[in-house]
């Protein structure tokens, strides 16, 4: 089993996780362990204040560091007592290491790890460097907190635990697993509003649709994503679908 814990101002948002769909079964499967650790049951005033106005000057407040930190060291010793050890502590940042599929697998195979949500305009820079090991970034935008990129990291995470999954394959096939687009999916009816599923996938020639379906990635990720196909060798029947393709563009293309 593995083992997850966060520390977060609004632990009753991680109920989108534990309460729906895959994740709701994976835990209940016993695969993962989802601990919420709470900064204001740190705290020593009757407000139970977890923020303060930056030195300084500027607008916002940040997140103090006593609160953070007790609860960082909270977590650490709750996972070394489920799980014999604990894992790093990552920090949901705009300044961290962008989030892709080869991120996900890194922690889809560690035993734990602790995700640190900021709030406000972000926290005090002493807890990053006592107490968080990595940053980890969504992406080049700013959200209003830290709990929807770790929900965001966590499903992509527990979806590759084995058995999260009904089906064994659904992982292999998705997206970026084999650095190319998905291809398109089709299911009933045939025909809906005048658009037909493509005679092939009804054919049951199985070569013949795996053809396909490798055609439709490549001609996906090369109108859409064309980095991922300079950042990967390309095997020979990938090649050879490649300049299909192009044959087919320049036979289309206006006189």
């Amino acid at each position: 089993m593995r083992r997850y814990d966060v520390v977060t101002i609004f632990p009753a948002m991680f109920a989108a996780l534990t309460e729906h769909g895959v994740t709701r079964r994976a835990r209940e499967r016993g695969l993962y362990e989802l601990a919420l650790h709470d900064p204001r049951d740190f705290t020593h005033d009757p407000h139970r204040r977890v923020d303060d106005r930056p030195y300084g000057g500027g607008p916002g407040m940040l997140m103090r560091p006593e609160p953070l930190t007790a609860a960082l060291r909270h977590a650490r010793e709750q996972q070394r007592r489920a799980t014999g050890s604990s894992g790093p502590v990552i920090y949901l940042s705009p300044q961290g290491r962008r989030l892709d599929h080869g991120e996900v697998m890194r922690l889809a195979a560690r035993p734990a790890f602790i995700l640190l949500c900021g709030r406000y305009e972000g926290i005090d820079q002493r807890v990053i460097e006592a107490e968080v090991d990595e940053e980890l970034s969504l992406g080049d935008f700013v959200l209003t907190g830290g709990e929807l990129a770790a929900m965001v990291v966590l499903d992509a995470v527990i979806r590759q635990l084995p058995g999260a999954l009904g089906d064994a394959q659904s992982a292999e096939a998705d997206s970026y697993v084999g650095g190319l687009l998905d291809h398109p999916h089709y299911t009933r009816p045939e025909v809906f509003e005048g658009r037909a599923v493509p005679p092939v996938l009804l054919s049951g020639d199985h070569e013949a649709i795996a053809r396909w379906r490798l055609k439709e990635q490549l001609r996906r990720t090369r109108m859409l994503r064309p980095d991922l196909l300079a950042s990967r060798p390309l095997s020979v029947l990938e090649s050879r679908l490649l300049e299909e393709l192009e044959q087919e563009e320049s036979r289309d293309a206006p006189a």
